[in-house]
């Protein structure tokens, strides 16, 4: 292993004697009680557990200290989550704010900007949402139409965006406008928009796990100071690349293993350990259906040959220049495990993995379903899996574009 410098050992002390004295028992294995972008729950050890973390800075441990971070090394980041692992504590502190916005807002924001919106990142403070995809501007994000007027010491915006994740509930959007109506890629800026002001309304879409998540969210002369706009003006484009890398990468490879209820890819849990339950063990204490058995042999490798590969990509991002066009790769495969562990599963269950209300199924069993079927979106938001074979086949590989290829 390369070294990353730091006494880990000293620090492992440091950590455990910590997270002993913070992290409340009560919150053992419930990391689901971190809502992410949900609303906030009404728990008091959650709330204090949180408060401990915000004002520590290690919700986002290798931060800069300056900024409310935990100003680690990469190697103390991983000490802390193994010592984490170990007592069944969780993080409480994520969402967009630390997972895209706020390594996007380090790298290309002005001081003031980071003084300003880290901090409250790094203590949970405030939510944020992204307004990137517009019912017109998909896959094709630059063909975007929302609109950014410059009105001397504010912008005046006007549009709609869509799939915007935890809009009902965010304090804040990171946004692109278009500012330039005469260039594409070359007219779009990169604007703060709070989200708390008459000319903002934001509409729930109920989706098929049953929750809503994403939101229509409109703006009719909403305002923006000019101190909100990070980069340059009509330079949004790019700093949008390096967000949508990093959401990617979050999608992809977030988060340690985690309890049943959780774990990294959304509908987590030990297949093995669910197929043990509910279909048996033979004398050797095996999983007693063979064909099963290989199965989840075959799929618990690919899900550590995958988490092994995304905390090495991870580490090289932080000691090069971030997150590259590898992270299209990661998330493509990130999500096919994800998606292959929640049909093993549901398949683990049979009849009871198929279950939307009643009391024949227990609330695990009905988490696991909403779990499976909200799944199926993760090929798709963060940029379509066709997307990133696109992005693999230019930027990695160096394939020709066929739409380009005159012979």
């Amino acid at each position: 292993m390369p070294d990353f410098g730091g006494d880990t050992d000293a620090f492992r002390n440091e950590a455990k004697a910590w997270l002993e004295a913070n992290f409340p028992p009560s919150l053992k294995g419930r990391a689901s009680l971190s809502a992410g972008e949900g609303p906030a729950v009404v728990n008091a050890d959650l709330d204090a557990w949180t408060k401990a973390m915000g004002e520590k800075g290690w919700g986002v441990p290798t931060w800069p200290k300056k900024y409310g971070g935990g100003g680690l090394t990469p190697a103390e980041a991983r000490v802390l989550q193994q010592e984490m692992n170990k007592i069944g504590a969780w993080n409480p502190i994520g969402g967009m704010g630390t997972m895209m916005f706020g390594p996007t807002l380090l790298e290309f924001g002005t001081e003031e900007q980071k003084m300003e919106h880290i901090p409250a990142i790094a203590t949970q403070k405030v939510r944020w949402c992204q307004g990137f995809s517009e019912p017109g501007a998909g896959s094709d994000l630059a063909s975007l139409s929302t609109k950014a007027e410059d009105k001397g010491d504010h912008f005046l915006i006007n549009g709609q965006k869509i799939w915007t994740s935890g809009g009902q509930w965010a304090d804040m959007c990171f946004c692109l406008v278009r500012t330039d109506t005469t260039k594409k890629h070359e007219g779009i800026s990169f604007l703060l928009i709070d989200m708390h002001q008459p000319g903002v309304e934001v509409r729930p879409i109920k989706l098929i796990a049953g929750a809503s998540p994403f939101c229509e969210t409109f703006f009719t002369d909403a305002v923006a100071p000019k101190k909100n706009l990070v980069g340059p003006l009509n330079g949004g484009w790019n700093i949008a690349k390096r967000l949508l890398q990093h959401e990617r990468s979050g999608i992809s490879g977030g988060g340690g293993a985690g309890s049943r209820g959780g774990g990294m890819f959304g509908v987590g849990g030990s297949p093995a350990e669910i197929a043990k339950e509910y279909v048996g063990v033979d004398g050797a204490g095996r999983i007693a259906d063979s064909d099963l058995r290989s199965r989840v042999v075959s799929h618990e490798m690919d899900a550590k040959a995958f988490q092994l590969t995304a905390i090495r990509t991870m580490v090289e991002s932080k000691s090069n220049q971030g997150p590259s066009a590898a992270t299209s790769i990661m998330k493509n495969a990130g999500t096919k495990v994800g998606q292959d562990r929640a049909e093993l599963i549901i398949e683990i269950m049979g009849h009871q993995g198929l279950g939307w209300e009643g009391e024949g199924f227990s609330a695990e069993e009905l988490s696991f379903v909403r779990g499976w079927l909200g799944g199926k979106a993760t090929t798709i938001f963060g940029g379509s899996q066709e997307i990133q074979s696109n992005i693999i086949s230019k930027r990695i590989l160096g394939l020709p574009d066929p739409l380009n290829n005159s012979n």
